[in-house]
């Protein structure tokens, strides 16, 4: 990282600029292009390894690309502020952002999904005993992202 003086590499503090972010956007490669997209996510942390967890349809590009490779990266930010000034050069952002790379793995069976399907729910509600569907579970697959990979910047004032 280039700026070391915005690197957070506390994992508690990571953990909990994740848990804050409402939206990570999915890297992937097609054919070499970039291919990135604003996912809603859950995530859970096991002996200091952090899994990602997406839903998405059974069709379409993130499916057409993941049968041909499965490695990936994501970015998610949050907390931003302007920090304005009396010239264009005294302007600044604040933020706080964790990016990283892994691979990702597409969970089919109803176990696995509904296990995915908690962890994102719980990230946004804070609750983990949700019901669903069972048509509506076998319509979907959850992506399950090793994070093999990650940084945290953080620019405050």
């Amino acid at each position: 990282m280039r700026r070391k003086d915005r690197e957070i590499i506390e994992f508690e503090k990571v953990i909990s600029i994740i848990d804050a972010c409402e939206c990570c956007r999915l890297g992937l490669v097609d054919d070499n292009e970039a291919y990135i997209v604003p996912m809603n996510f859950g995530y859970e942390v096991i002996n200091d390894t952090i899994t990602l967890y997406f839903h998405c349809a059974r069709k379409g590009r993130k499916i057409d690309i993941l049968s041909k490779q499965r490695k990936g990266s994501f970015e998610m930010d949050t907390k931003h502020y302007l920090m304005e000034g009396q010239i264009g050069c005294d302007f600044s952002y604040l933020y706080q952002c964790v990016i990283g790379k892994g691979k990702i793995e597409l969970l089919d069976s109803e176990e696995e999904k509904l296990y995915g399907l908690q962890q994102i729910m719980k990230h946004y509600t804070k609750k983990d005993n949700w019901n669903y569907e069972s048509k509506m579970v076998d319509m979907i697959y959850v992506l399950k992202f090793l994070v093999e990979e990650w940084s945290c910047k953080e620019h405050r004032a």
